[in-house]
């Protein structure tokens, strides 16, 4: 399973995308979109996801 961006309710900041260890948040179009071929939910390397972590918006970073 990997996470997903809630477009509605990302500010682009960039935040994410800066923070994924495995480089699966892009800026695509107008929108940050995470690669579900490269997201692992952080597993192995963090007790938490830091896409979410690190989100100024609670609830934009979520589990797809």
């Amino acid at each position: 399973m990997a996470f997903k961006i809630i477009a509605s309710q990302c500010t682009q900041c960039g935040a994410c995308e800066f923070e994924c260890p495995r480089g699966a948040v892009n800026f695509k179009g107008e929108k940050y979109v995470i690669d579900p071929t490269k997201c692992n939910e952080c597993k192995g390397g963090f007790d938490t996801q830091q896409c979410a972590s690190v989100c100024p918006v609670s609830k934009t970073c979520v589990p797809a």
